[in-house]
């Protein structure tokens, strides 16, 4: 290696990424046993809602309102847009109630509990700019409630749900960026720390030790 290499910012960049998140780490095949549970399906769901809310919306950005309100085609898109926010929010609130109780910031993984819960929470204005965005009646009966808790809250002035291009830009750039980048943020950060072991339970008195839970590795 040159002496340009040993100083090159790119390589210092690359060794750090990979001494954080080793490639076996990254795209692992091998899991413990008790991964293999429902809350983690609720997790993978919530991802897959989140590609068919991606691809739908960018397809609707790309067509307007008058595509979405007029055409069958776009009336499909609007639906399946809609159902895959609501599946999203299902699906999400199923894994952090359960992640909750299993105490998933254990273990050093309290980043992980907070991206997951930090994505709930950007998630909510995503929708609620949304719904605001629709140009129809029920967009404007929204948006004209909503505001006087905006107002109450402090943050009508900068965040107005009257004026749809700014709710629209919202909508389809920022608070999405958001949400998928604390989203790819959470999966890394899961593949380095690693799932959450169940609780430990105490010895059980014949001589066997049930205070370690069972980690046979399952092909993931």
């Amino acid at each position: 290696m040159s002496a340009s290499e040993e100083h090159s910012w790119t390589a210092a960049v690359r060794e750090r990424a990979v001494a954080a998140l080793p490639p076996e780490k990254l795209l692992s095949d091998r899991q413990p046993t008790y991964v293999a549970s429902w809350i983690y399906v609720f997790g993978v769901l919530s991802l897959a809602s989140l590609a068919v809310i991606i691809g739908s919306g960018t397809i609707l950005a790309l067509k307007g309102p008058g595509w979405w309100h007029f055409t069958g085609v776009g009336h499909f898109f609007n639906g399946t847009h809609l159902w895959a926010v609501e599946l999203f929010f299902f699906f999400m609130i199923i894994h952090l109630w359960g992640k909750y109780w299993m105490a998933a910031w254990r273990g050093g993984r309290v980043g992980v509990w907070i991206t997951g819960a930090v994505t709930f929470l950007v998630a909510i204005p995503c929708a609620l700019t949304g719904y605001v965005s629709q140009q129809n009646f029920d967009a404007q009966w929204i948006s004209t409630q909503a505001k006087d808790a905006m107002n109450a809250a402090g943050i009508g002035s900068f965040f107005n749900l009257l004026n749809f291009g700014q709710m629209y830009s919202y909508h389809v750039l920022l608070l999405p960026a958001a949400v998928v980048g604390i989203v790819i943020a959470h999966v890394l950060l899961v593949r380095k720390h690693g799932v959450v072991p169940p609780f430990t339970v105490p010895s059980t008195g014949d001589g066997a030790d049930a205070s370690t839970p069972a980690r046979e590795e399952v092909s993931s």
